[in-house]
C-alpha cells in the first residue's frame, strides 16, 4: 500500500471513530453490546497497525496525521543505535498539541536481529483522544495515548527502558500521576485496562511526567486524586523507622506466642484474646515488610503482589477487629462482673476476629479483581524554585473508595469504640476508688491496666486522621513510630501481666503456707 493509501486509511479510521462515538455514542449502551463495541475498537486499531507495517514508501521514515491521530513509520536495521522523537522538532505538528517525546534504546532491535536478521519496521501511533481506550475509573493526562510497535512481534523486558515524556500545562496538585500501558484482556467490561506493570513514573519538573517502561505498547499517564505529596527527604527516615520498628514488633510478637505455647497452659479467655491479637500483628508486620520488594516495576502486577496486598489488608482488618474485641471484653469484665459466661465465647470471638475480615477481603477479590496491587505514594522534592515529583509503590489497596471505607472507616470505628470504652472504664474505676477511704493498690493497678491496655489498643491508630495541614509531618513520625512498635508494646504488656500473675501466685502460696504453719 502506498503512502496515500495509508493516509486514506487513517482518515477512514478517524471518520469511523467520529461516526461511532460522535453520533452513536449516547446510544451505544442500548444499541450495541459492549463486546461488539470492544471488538470494533480492537479491529480498527489492528487494521491501522497492519496497514502501517505493510506500507511502501521511499526513504527511511514516513509521517501521517489527522486532527486526532499521528502515525510515524521508521525503517530500522540491525545496526540500530537508538532513536529520539520529540514533537517540538516534528514537521506539521499543530501548535495546539501539547509537547510529547519518545526515546528508544539501541537494545530495541537486538532480540529480533538475533533470531532473524532483516529490515525492521518501527511504527509509532499517537492518539490525541482516549476514545478507543475507555475505562470508567480513569482520567488521562492531556487525553494522550502514545503507542509504539516493532514489527509484528512483542518487545518486553528491556534492560534499558523506553522513555516517554508527557508535558502539560495544568497543575497536578491533588493528583497522583502514574505511567500506565493498555493491557489487552485485563478487563471484563472493555477490551483492555490500564496497568502500571513494567513502568516507572518520574516527574523531573512540575510540567513534565517521564515514563520509563521496559516494553512497547500504548502508554498514557493516569491521573488519580491523591493526598498531599510527602517530601522526598522524609522517605529515608520514615522507611528506617518502619523497618526497625516492624522488625522489633515482629520478633516481640513471635516471642510472645512462643512463650505462651511453651508454658503449656491454655489460659483464660483474656490471654487467648491477647494471643490472637499478637498473631494478627505478626502477620501484619511480615506482610508490610515484604510489600515494597514485591511492588517493584518488574513485579508490581504479578499475582504475588496482589496476593500480598490482599493478605496485608486482611491482617490489618483482623488487627483492628481484635482491638475492638479487646475493648468489648474489657467492657464485659468491668460492666458485667457477674453472669458473664457466654457459651463458646472464644469460638465466637474468633469467628468475628478472623472470619469477618476474611469475608470482606474475599468479597473484594470476587467483585473487583483489580482492587489490590501496586499503590502509588507521591513524593515531592523541592529544588530551588521548582518542585519535582516522583512516586514509590507498595502492594496495597488501589481503589480509593475501598481504602476510605475498609481502611480509614474501619479503623476510625475501632478507635472511637476503644476511646469510648476507655473513658467509661476510667470513670467507673474513679467512682469505685471514691467509695474507699484508703486507695487500695488493687484500684491503682486497675487504673494502670485500663489505661495501658486501651491506649495501646486503638488510640495511636487515631493519628491516621491528622494527616493534613500543619499536622502532616508530626503525624507521619508519630504514627510511624508508635504503630510500627505496636507489637513490642503488646509484648511489654504481656510481660507485665505475666509478672503480676506470678507475683500474686507466690503471695497466695506464702499466705497458704503461713496459715498451715499457724495450725
Amino acid at each position: 500500500m502506498d503512502p496515500w493509501g495509508v493516509f486514506f486509511l487513517c482518515l477512514c479510521f478517524m471518520t469511523a471513530q467520529s461516526a461511532l462515538l460522535g453520533h452513536l455514542g449516547p446510544l451505544l449502551p442500548q444499541a450495541l453490546p459492549q463486546t461488539l463495541v470492544n471488538s470494533l475498537a480492537l479491529s480498527l486499531i489492528r487494521d491501522l497497525e497492519c496497514s502501517l507495517l505493510n506500507a511502501s514508501f521511499g526513504g527511511s521514515n514516513l509521517t501521517l496525521q489527522t486532527p486526532n491521530i499521528q502515525a510515524l513509520i521508521f525503517k530500522l536495521g540491525c545496526n540500530f543505535a537508538g532513536l529520539s522523537l520529540n514533537s517540538t522538532t516534528m514537521k506539521r505538528v499543530p501548535q495546539a498539541w501539547v509537547p510529547h517525546a519518545m526515546q528508544f534504546p539501541a537494545e530495541l532491535t537486538q532480540d529480533a536481529c538475533r533470531t532473524r536478521p532483516r529490515e525492521l519496521r518501527l511504527i509509532c501511533i499517537y492518539f490525541f483522544t482516549d476514545h478507543f481506550f475507555q475505562n470508567t475509573n480513569s482520567s488521562l493526562l492531556n487525553n494522550y495515548v502514545l503507542g509504539a510497535q516493532l514489527g509484528r512481534g512483542h518487545v518486553n523486558n528491556l534492560r534499558d527502558p523506553v522513555n516517554i515524556s508527557f508535558w502539560h500545562n495544568r497543575s497536578l496538585e491533588g493528583y497522583t500521576a502514574t505511567c500506565v500501558f493498555w493491557k489487552e484482556g485485563a478487563s471484563k467490561d472493555y477490551w483492555g485496562a490500564w496497568s502500571s506493570e513494567g513502568c516507572r513514573t518520574e516527574q523531573p519538573s512540575p510540567s513534565q511526567v517521564l515514563c520509563r517502561c521496559n516494553h512497547l505498547s500504548y502508554f498514557a499517564v493516569l491521573m488519580q486524586l491523591s493526598p498531599a505529596p510527602i517530601p522526598e527527604e522524609l522517605l529515608a527516615p520514615l522507611t528506617y523507622i518502619s523497618l526497625v520498628g516492624c522488625s522489633i514488633s515482629m520478633v516481640a510478637s513471635l516471642l510472645t506466642l512462643l512463650l505462651h505455647f511453651q508454658a503449656r497452659q491454655q489460659g483464660d479467655s483474656i490471654t487467648r484474646i491477647h494471643m490472637n491479637l499478637h498473631a494478627s500483628v505478626l502477620l501484619l508486620n511480615v506482610t508490610f515488610l515484604l510489600s515494597p520488594s514485591l511492588a517493584l516495576p518488574s513485579t508490581s502486577e504479578t499475582a504475588a503482589c496482589k496476593a500480598l496486598a490482599a493478605i496485608m489488608h486482611f491482617a490489618l482488618l483482623s488487627c483492628l477487629t481484635w482491638m475492638a474485641i479487646e475493648g468489648f471484653n474489657l467492657y464485659l469484665l468491668l460492666g458485667r462482673v457477674y453472669n458473664i459466661y457466654i457459651h463458646r465465647y472464644l469460638l465466637k470471638l474468633c469467628a468475628v476476629g478472623w472470619g469477618v475480615p476474611a469475608l470482606l477481603v474475599l468479597l473484594l477479590l470476587v467483585t473487583q479483581h483489580s482492587v489490590y496491587g501496586p499503590h502509588t505514594i507521591p513524593l515531592s522534592n523541592s529544588q530551588g524554585n521548582d518542585t519535582a515529583f516522583r512516586n514509590v509503590s507498595i502492594c496495597w489497596v488501589r481503589d480509593p473508595w475501598v481504602h476510605n471505607i475498609l481502611v480509614m472507616g474501619y479503623g476510625g470505628l475501632t478507635s472511637v469504640f476503644n476511646l469510648v470504652v476507655l473513658v467509661w472504664a476510667l470513670r467507673l474505676l474513679h467512682q469505685l476508688r471514691a467509695r474507699e477511704e484508703v486507695q487500695s493498690p488493687r484500684a491503682c493497678r486497675d487504673s494502670v491496666t485500663v489505661l495501658g491496655l486501651t491506649m495501646l489498643l486503638g488510640t495511636t491508630w487515631a493519628l491516621a486522621f491528622f494527616s493534613f495541614g500543619v499536622f502532616l509531618l508530626p503525624q507521619l513520625f508519630l504514627f510511624t513510630t508508635f504503630n510500627s512498635l505496636y507489637g513490642f508494646f503488646l509484648f511489654l504488656w504481656f510481660c507485665s501481666q505475666r509478672y503480676h500473675a506470678e507475683a500474686e501466685a507466690e503471695a497466695e502460696m506464702e499466705a497458704f503456707s503461713s496459715s498451715q504453719t499457724m495450725k
